[in-house]
């Protein structure tokens, strides 16, 4: 049985393609013994694991935890069993599907002091729940889907660095100059916000959506069961809801309407926003990121990122839902994101944003200190009015 794991370690370290980073792998301080990297699924995190695993595979060995090995043995023993033979770096894919991650994890840190462990997880997986609380000795990162810049060195083959917000807001005529002389963005924009957050784009773009509804469905009755104790009624519950909130984005909530056309108590409502918030199925806009409780009705609802508003209706999305869902999308993976009293979005409580199309003007942010324009449509900007697309090269 074992040497079936060897295999599968050795095949999966042998197909996975280096020629395409993503933006995280740079992030990582990849040194701690434990590290977790949390992230949709969908998102890439499989092939993040496997490619510092091929990268580093010295005594080095990668176990998927919803193989059905772990069904009936427990990881802690195989790990004390391959620490015998010289393995001493595990990456581990998928720990919320094995029912003992946590304990198993905890033992490890503790008792075998020069073992790395890397894993991967779904977003909702909170380390300091149960009895192994892990928030002192895991490193987390989260993973986002592609950004329009990780989009466009995909499709294009051509490498530009992230560019800082400070810089952006700065120097942004500068930066839309040199990127429409290398490329034409724009061009290339609509494509990124129907198909090109998620990676696996690249396999089918003609049934692309239907692969990200299922997604969606996987999350629901697999990943988000394996990390909160939900019935099936609750499940089903949350599908009818997201469908619900599917037409109405961007919505601000009222969450007893919500509750009643769902016919569910409003506590059970919040609790859904929460879980489909944290499994990055939603992005609520709430007026404070701080000790926020879930019993907090957030200030506006939003589908996570702009390919989702493609999978619940065939008539094309709103444009002005579709610009501040990107917008919203994109800062968040280095930002807070918050709503202010003017404008649409706050950013790390200090830059207010107003989004619109390319003849947006600043009537309503007018007086606002450190108040910018996001607009579409448009390939350069000057002063306070930034192109929205390059808001996409952030991260």
């Amino acid at each position: 049985m074992k040497d079936r794991l060897f295999k599968i370690s050795e095949k999966r370290k042998k197909e996975v393609q280096t020629h395409f980073v993503r933006y995280l792998y740079n992030d990582i301080d990849w040194t701690p013994s434990l590290i977790l990297i949390k992230g949709a699924r969908g998102a890439g995190k499989t092939t993040l694991l496997l490619q510092h695993f091929k990268n580093n595979p010295k005594n080095a060995l990668y176990l998927s935890l919803d193989d059905f090995y772990f069904e009936s043995n427990r990881l802690l023993l195989l790990v004390e069993d391959l620490y015998e033979s010289g393995y001493r770096t595990f990456y581990l894919d998928e720990v919320h599907q094995y029912q003992h991650w946590s304990k198993d994890l905890k033992n490890l840190y503790d008792n075998y002091p020069d073992v790395q462990i890397i894993a991967t997880g779904s977003s909702a997986l909170q380390i300091d729940k149960g009895s192994a609380d892990l928030s002192r000795r895991m490193t987390v990162y989260q993973l986002f889907g592609l950004s329009f810049r990780e989009y466009l060195e995909l499709e294009l083959n051509v490498k530009i660095p992230a560019i800082s917000l400070q810089d952006l807001l700065e120097h942004h005529e500068e930066y839309s100059v040199q990127i429409n002389d290398t490329m034409q963005p724009l061009k290339h924009f609509e494509d990124y916000l129907k198909f090109g957050y998620y990676p696996f784009y690249r396999l089918d773009k003609k049934f692309y959506h239907q692969k990200l509804q299922q997604t969606i469905h996987l999350t629901l009755d697999v990943d988000l069961p394996a990390v909160e104790s939900l019935s099936f009624s609750t499940i089903k519950g949350m599908k009818n809801l997201l469908f619900i909130l599917s037409q109405l984005v961007p919505y601000t909530p009222n969450v007893q309407t919500l509750a009643n056309k769902i016919d569910s108590p409003r506590n059970s409502v919040l609790k859904a926003l929460d879980l489909m918030d944290k499994s990055k199925i939603l992005n609520l806009l709430r007026s404070d990121t701080k000790g926020v409780s879930y019993l907090q009705k957030p200030e506006k609802i939003y589908l996570q990122n702009t390919n989702f508003l493609y999978v619940f209706n065939d008539a094309p999305p709103n444009k002005g839902n579709l610009r501040e869902t990107f917008f919203f999308n994109q800062l968040q993976a280095k930002h807070q994101v918050t709503a202010p009293k003017f404008g649409d979005f706050m950013i790390d409580e200090t830059y207010t944003f107003e989004i619109g199309g390319k003849d947006k003007t600043t009537k309503q942010i007018s007086g606002v200190p450190l108040s910018y324009i996001a607009a579409d449509d448009i390939k350069f900007g000057s002063q306070r009015r930034i192109p929205l697309w390059l808001f996409g090269f952030l991260y």
